[in-house]
Protein backbone atom coordinates (compact mmCIF):
# COMPACT_ATOMS: atom_id res chain seq x y z
CA UNK A 1 0.00 0.00 0.00
CA UNK A 2 0.96 3.52 -0.94
CA UNK A 3 2.64 6.19 1.97
CA UNK A 4 -0.69 8.24 1.35
CA UNK A 5 -3.53 5.81 1.26
CA UNK A 6 -1.74 4.31 4.76
CA UNK A 7 -1.74 7.55 5.79
CA UNK A 8 -5.36 8.31 4.46
CA UNK A 9 -7.21 5.11 5.68
CA UNK A 10 -5.75 5.59 9.52
CA UNK A 11 -7.39 9.15 9.49
CA UNK A 12 -10.69 7.59 8.13
CA UNK A 13 -10.45 5.60 11.55
CA UNK A 14 -10.73 8.78 13.48
CA UNK A 15 -14.43 9.94 12.04
CA UNK A 16 -17.47 9.29 13.75
CA UNK A 17 -20.88 9.21 13.16
CA UNK A 18 -22.37 12.90 12.64
CA UNK A 19 -19.14 14.10 12.11
CA UNK A 20 -18.84 17.17 10.49
CA UNK A 21 -15.32 17.22 8.73
CA UNK A 22 -13.12 19.69 6.79
CA UNK A 23 -10.71 18.30 4.34
CA UNK A 24 -7.39 20.42 3.59
CA UNK A 25 -6.16 19.85 -0.15
CA UNK A 26 -3.20 17.15 -0.87
CA UNK A 27 -3.34 14.02 1.28
CA UNK A 28 -6.87 14.81 3.76
CA UNK A 29 -8.79 14.46 0.33
CA UNK A 30 -7.91 10.95 0.10
CA UNK A 31 -9.73 10.45 3.87
CA UNK A 32 -13.13 10.37 2.00
CA UNK A 33 -12.69 7.44 -0.01
CA UNK A 34 -11.88 5.28 3.26
CA UNK A 35 -14.86 6.26 4.87
CA UNK A 36 -17.04 2.92 5.50
CA UNK A 37 -20.27 3.04 3.44
CA UNK A 38 -22.32 2.52 6.63
CA UNK A 39 -20.64 5.72 8.47
CA UNK A 40 -22.68 8.81 7.90
CA UNK A 41 -20.21 11.55 7.93
CA UNK A 42 -20.67 15.46 6.42
CA UNK A 43 -17.79 16.57 4.79
CA UNK A 44 -17.75 20.35 3.89
CA UNK A 45 -15.59 22.16 1.68
CA UNK A 46 -14.29 25.62 3.74
CA UNK A 47 -15.46 27.48 -0.07
CA UNK A 48 -19.47 26.03 0.49
CA UNK A 49 -20.54 23.03 0.36
CA UNK A 50 -21.41 20.12 2.86
CA UNK A 51 -21.95 16.57 2.07
CA UNK A 52 -19.12 15.87 0.01
CA UNK A 53 -18.41 12.37 -1.73
CA UNK A 54 -15.60 10.44 -2.86
CA UNK A 55 -12.99 11.99 -5.73
CA UNK A 56 -15.28 11.34 -8.74
CA UNK A 57 -14.03 8.81 -11.20
CA UNK A 58 -12.27 10.26 -14.78
CA UNK A 59 -14.34 11.65 -16.64
CA UNK A 60 -17.50 12.13 -14.43
CA UNK A 61 -16.45 15.41 -12.54
CA UNK A 62 -18.41 18.47 -12.82
CA UNK A 63 -16.44 21.68 -13.28
CA UNK A 64 -18.72 23.73 -10.57
CA UNK A 65 -18.47 20.94 -7.87
CA UNK A 66 -14.76 21.52 -6.73
CA UNK A 67 -12.73 21.53 -3.35
CA UNK A 68 -11.32 24.57 -2.46
CA UNK A 69 -7.69 23.76 -3.99
CA UNK A 70 -9.54 23.67 -7.52
CA UNK A 71 -9.56 19.90 -7.61
CA UNK A 72 -13.02 18.09 -8.72
CA UNK A 73 -15.48 16.54 -6.10
CA UNK A 74 -18.13 14.82 -5.81
CA UNK A 75 -21.91 15.64 -3.89
CA UNK A 76 -23.49 13.22 -2.05
CA UNK A 77 -27.40 13.10 -2.03
CA UNK A 78 -28.69 16.12 0.41
CA UNK A 79 -25.84 18.06 -0.14
CA UNK A 80 -26.10 21.97 0.22
CA UNK A 81 -24.41 24.53 -1.13
CA UNK A 82 -23.43 28.36 0.46
CA UNK A 83 -21.48 31.43 0.05
CA UNK A 84 -17.82 31.54 2.09
CA UNK A 85 -19.64 33.94 4.93
CA UNK A 86 -21.32 30.84 5.99
CA UNK A 87 -18.75 28.81 5.29
CA UNK A 88 -16.34 30.68 7.57
CA UNK A 89 -19.29 31.23 10.19
CA UNK A 90 -19.30 27.42 10.50
CA UNK A 91 -15.42 27.15 11.30
CA UNK A 92 -14.69 30.10 12.82
CA UNK A 93 -18.29 29.46 15.18
CA UNK A 94 -16.18 26.17 16.32
CA UNK A 95 -18.89 23.84 14.33
CA UNK A 96 -16.48 21.85 12.78
CA UNK A 97 -16.09 18.52 14.35
CA UNK A 98 -12.58 17.43 12.68
CA UNK A 99 -10.52 19.14 10.66
CA UNK A 100 -8.14 16.90 8.60
CA UNK A 101 -5.01 19.29 6.74
CA UNK A 102 -1.64 18.56 5.28
CA UNK A 103 1.81 19.68 6.95
CA UNK A 104 5.41 21.17 6.09
CA UNK A 105 6.38 20.93 9.90
CA UNK A 106 4.75 19.86 13.41
CA UNK A 107 6.85 20.33 16.39
CA UNK A 108 7.24 18.74 19.73
CA UNK A 109 4.47 21.35 21.28
CA UNK A 110 2.30 20.68 18.44
CA UNK A 111 2.51 23.78 16.61
CA UNK A 112 1.51 23.29 12.92
CA UNK A 113 3.24 25.33 10.11
CA UNK A 114 1.50 24.41 6.72
CA UNK A 115 0.72 27.09 4.76
CA UNK A 116 4.41 28.88 3.51
CA UNK A 117 8.21 28.22 2.80
CA UNK A 118 10.08 31.84 3.25
CA UNK A 119 10.93 32.49 -0.10
CA UNK A 120 8.64 30.37 -2.34
CA UNK A 121 5.69 32.18 -4.15
CA UNK A 122 2.27 30.74 -2.30
CA UNK A 123 -1.64 31.73 -2.95
CA UNK A 124 -1.67 32.67 0.67
CA UNK A 125 -2.56 30.85 3.67
CA UNK A 126 -6.78 30.01 2.55
CA UNK A 127 -8.60 28.72 5.74
CA UNK A 128 -5.84 26.95 7.64
CA UNK A 129 -5.41 29.70 10.02
CA UNK A 130 -9.44 29.34 10.66
CA UNK A 131 -9.18 26.01 10.96
CA UNK A 132 -6.83 24.99 13.25
CA UNK A 133 -8.23 28.13 15.63
CA UNK A 134 -12.15 26.57 15.39
CA UNK A 135 -11.79 23.34 14.66
CA UNK A 136 -12.85 21.16 17.69
CA UNK A 137 -10.17 18.41 16.48
CA UNK A 138 -7.18 19.26 14.21
CA UNK A 139 -5.59 16.17 12.32
CA UNK A 140 -2.80 16.28 10.65
CA UNK A 141 -1.91 14.11 7.52
CA UNK A 142 1.44 13.60 6.15
CA UNK A 143 4.60 12.24 5.45
CA UNK A 144 6.65 11.52 7.95
CA UNK A 145 9.99 13.01 6.11
CA UNK A 146 10.55 14.74 2.80
CA UNK A 147 14.10 14.26 1.61
CA UNK A 148 15.23 12.27 3.96
CA UNK A 149 14.87 14.99 6.54
CA UNK A 150 11.81 15.08 9.38
CA UNK A 151 8.80 17.00 9.02
CA UNK A 152 8.31 16.32 13.07
CA UNK A 153 10.26 18.52 14.62
CA UNK A 154 11.98 20.14 17.82
CA UNK A 155 10.75 23.32 16.94
CA UNK A 156 9.28 24.63 13.56
CA UNK A 157 11.51 26.70 11.45
CA UNK A 158 8.88 27.51 9.31
CA UNK A 159 5.76 30.47 10.32
CA UNK A 160 3.18 28.94 11.48
CA UNK A 161 -0.33 28.46 10.76
CA UNK A 162 -1.74 28.69 14.35
CA UNK A 163 -0.55 29.16 18.36
CA UNK A 164 -3.46 26.49 19.21
CA UNK A 165 -1.38 23.00 19.31
CA UNK A 166 -3.05 20.02 16.84
CA UNK A 167 -4.60 17.19 18.60
CA UNK A 168 -3.06 14.14 16.37
CA UNK A 169 -0.25 13.38 13.79
CA UNK A 170 -0.75 10.82 11.20
CA UNK A 171 1.83 9.78 9.10
CA UNK A 172 3.08 7.11 7.04
CA UNK A 173 5.52 5.94 9.44
CA UNK A 174 3.20 6.49 12.57
CA UNK A 175 0.30 7.98 14.61
CA UNK A 176 1.69 10.98 17.11
CA UNK A 177 -0.22 12.49 19.73
CA UNK A 178 0.52 15.03 22.28
CA UNK A 179 -0.43 13.03 25.51
CA UNK A 180 -0.69 16.01 28.39
CA UNK A 181 1.48 17.89 26.38
CA UNK A 182 4.09 15.60 25.80
CA UNK A 183 4.58 14.45 22.41
CA UNK A 184 3.90 10.98 22.01
CA UNK A 185 3.94 7.83 19.93
CA UNK A 186 0.50 6.77 19.87
CA UNK A 187 1.11 3.58 17.18
CA UNK A 188 3.52 2.80 14.13
CA UNK A 189 2.58 1.96 10.74
CA UNK A 190 2.59 -1.71 9.75
CA UNK A 191 6.11 -2.99 9.13
CA UNK A 192 7.79 -0.17 10.94
CA UNK A 193 9.22 -0.78 14.09
CA UNK A 194 9.94 2.17 16.78
CA UNK A 195 13.70 2.06 16.05
CA UNK A 196 13.05 3.36 12.10
CA UNK A 197 10.01 6.05 12.85
CA UNK A 198 13.10 7.46 16.26
CA UNK A 199 15.78 7.66 13.45
CA UNK A 200 13.87 9.44 11.28
CA UNK A 201 11.84 11.92 13.95
CA UNK A 202 14.14 15.16 14.95
CA UNK A 203 11.47 15.85 17.64
CA UNK A 204 12.35 14.01 21.04
CA UNK A 205 9.25 11.29 21.41
CA UNK A 206 7.95 10.27 24.52
CA UNK A 207 7.61 6.28 23.98
CA UNK A 208 5.20 4.62 26.16
CA UNK A 209 5.61 0.46 26.70
CA UNK A 210 3.06 -0.11 24.77
CA UNK A 211 2.62 1.03 21.14
CA UNK A 212 0.54 -0.90 18.54
CA UNK A 213 0.52 -0.49 15.12
CA UNK A 214 -2.31 1.09 13.62
CA UNK A 215 -5.04 -0.68 12.37
CA UNK A 216 -5.90 0.59 8.34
Amino acid sequence: MDAQSIIARRVARELRAGNLVNLGIGIPTLVANFVPSDLKVFFQSENGLIGTGPIPEQGMAHPHLTDAGGRPISALPGACVFDSAMSFGLIRGGHVDITVLGGLQVDAEGHLANWMIPGKMVPGMGGAMDLVTGAKRVIVAMQHAAKGKSKIVQKCALPLTSSRPVDLVVTDMAVIGFTAGRITLQETAPGVTIAEVMAVTEADLFIPANVPQMKI
